[in-house]
This record gives C-alpha cells, structure tokens and sequence, in this order.
C-alpha cells in the first residue's frame, strides 16, 4: 500500500529527477513560461512555489539555498531581482497550469506551465461579458406586447398621404 506517499517520481531515479526539476524551474524563471506535460508540471509547481517564497527574503542564506536547488547563478540573480519584485505581495500561488490537450506522439497531456504575474493577455482589463440567459417565449412576448403598447402611433398627415393612382382618379 502506498499510503502517505504523494510524491511524483516521474519514472526517474532521485538525481535525474532533482537535475530535470531544476533545469525547468530555470528555464521557468527565465523563460516565465514553459511547455511541458502535466506531471511535470504539477511536480515543478510544487518545487518552484517554496522557491519563490524563500526568495521574497533577499539575504545571503536564501540565495544559498536557492542556489543549492536550481544550480544556476543567472537564474537565481534573476528570481531575486526581477520576479520577486512582481510577487513580492501575493500570499502564495506564483504559478498557473494551462492545459493545451493531448500530444500526438504518445498521447500525454500537455499544459503550459507560468508565472502568474507575467502573463499580459490575463492581466489586462476585459471588457464585461454580457450575461446570457435562455430565452423563454413567455416574457418574449410580454416584452413584444409591452413595447406595442409604448410605441406612440404616427397617423399619416394630409400632405404626406400617398398620391392617387391614375386609375383610382378615372373611376371617380
């Protein structure tokens, strides 16, 4: 029985797997996003998220640490100097997961994996949707009988009467 074991091993042993994690949380900070598979992601959410968090202190022993996990000067200078700046309020949740479908090759499911702060099409204003409901034709036609029954009606005036047609005026 597996109980208490939630850990991913993503079919590899523990230093392929650590070496794999800590490439993509690179290319994550450089990148701030990637494409990947859904395990993956998932596993690198849960290993970039502590990360970021230790960053938001910037001194000597977090970047010790951070170095220790990602190995690479350039992107831990970067998590601390630019991505932190962006998150430095949010209480947590520094990543988001999209999912893209199903890879052709073998099928897998394939997301996009971000922070969540970077992303520019999200963060700008929408305009509001308009809410949309069933349609019934119970207030359909109530709203058509109310509307006849405020639209004033126009009588047609003298001059603007239609002519008489030539065969209307030898019949009188």
């Amino acid at each position: 029985m597996r109980h208490n074991k939630k850990f991913n091993h993503l079919g590899r042993k523990k230093a392929h797997r650590e070496a794999m994690l800590a490439n993509m949380a690179c290319s994550l900070v450089e990148h701030k996003r990637i494409k990947t598979t859904t395990a993956k992601a998932k596993a690198l959410k849960m290993y970039i998220e502590p990360l970021i968090t230790k960053a938001k202190t910037d001194d000597t022993h977090s970047r010790r640490v951070v170095f220790s996990y990602l190995k690479n000067k350039e992107a831990v200078t970067e998590l601390f100097r630019e991505v932190v700046v962006k998150v430095g309020d949010r209480p947590g949740g520094y990543t988001r997961i999209l999912k893209l479908g199903n890879r052709l090759g073998d099928n897998a499911e394939m997301c996009i994996i971000e922070l969540v702060d970077y992303n520019e099409n999200m963060l700008k204003e929408s305009k509001p949707k308009k809410k949309r409901s069933r349609r019934s034709s119970a207030k359909k036609t109530a709203e058509v009988v109310e509307a006849h029954e405020e639209a004033p009606v126009e009588e047609p005036k003298a001059e603007e009467a239609a002519p008489e047609t030539p065969a209307e005026e030898k019949a009188e």
